[in-house]
């Protein structure tokens, strides 16, 4: 066996750990940002900046990423990969915005508490939501990966947990903000 036969799956291997370790580095960084944001620093201190209407826009973020999320499962279903394509990473870019926005709100007005009859309901959905919005990063980046090395096998192991995962993320999302909002004290 020659050199050149032996050394392409342990180049392979090397290029995929690097990415794997870049992948946990950008997951391990942007769960540190929102914690600090939302443990640590609370909101406040922004004088004159006013982003309530965030909560809605986030809301509009999620809902619209598990559309595409959907859309894109039935292309690939139908065999138009390339609309799978931009469905998903379209998704991504909408999901992306989402979690710029969500810090964006929460650096400047901090957490939203719960204060209605539903608490352990909201709690459960919550609690639920945040776990798993945590594996999505990771995993899409993972699934991009994957298409990008052209190894669609791995990218369907991935997919099968991770289309599930992030469309209840997206899903949730909006529950979670439709909970919050019903939750809240009319204003005069």
């Amino acid at each position: 066996m020659s050199n050149a036969t032996t050394s392409a799956p342990m180049q392979s291997r090397v290029s995929d750990r690097a990415f794997y370790v870049f992948t946990g580095v950008v997951s391990a960084v942007a769960l540190a940002v929102i914690g600090w944001i939302l443990m640590v620093r609370r909101g406040g201190a922004t004088e004159g900046v006013d982003l309530r209407f965030l909560p809605a826009v986030n809301a509009s973020l999620n809902a619209t990423a598990a559309v595409l999320l959907l859309a894109g499962w039935v292309a690939i279903k139908k065999g138009a990969r390339r609309v799978h394509q931009y469905l998903m990473v379209s998704a991504f870019a909408v999901s992306g915005l989402f979690l710029v926005s969500y810090l964006a709100y929460h650096f400047v007005h901090g957490d939203t508490k719960y204060v209605g009859d539903w608490r352990g309901l909201y709690l459960s959905i919550l609690a639920s939501h945040v776990l798993l919005s945590m594996l999505v990063v990771p995993m899409a980046l993972v699934a991009f990966y994957f298409t990008w090395r052209k190894q669609f096998d791995r990218h369907r192991k991935v997919t099968r947990w991770l289309a599930p995962i992030w469309v209840y993320v997206s899903v949730t999302g909006v529950v979670v903000y439709f909970m919050l909002r019903g939750s809240m004290p009319a204003v005069p």
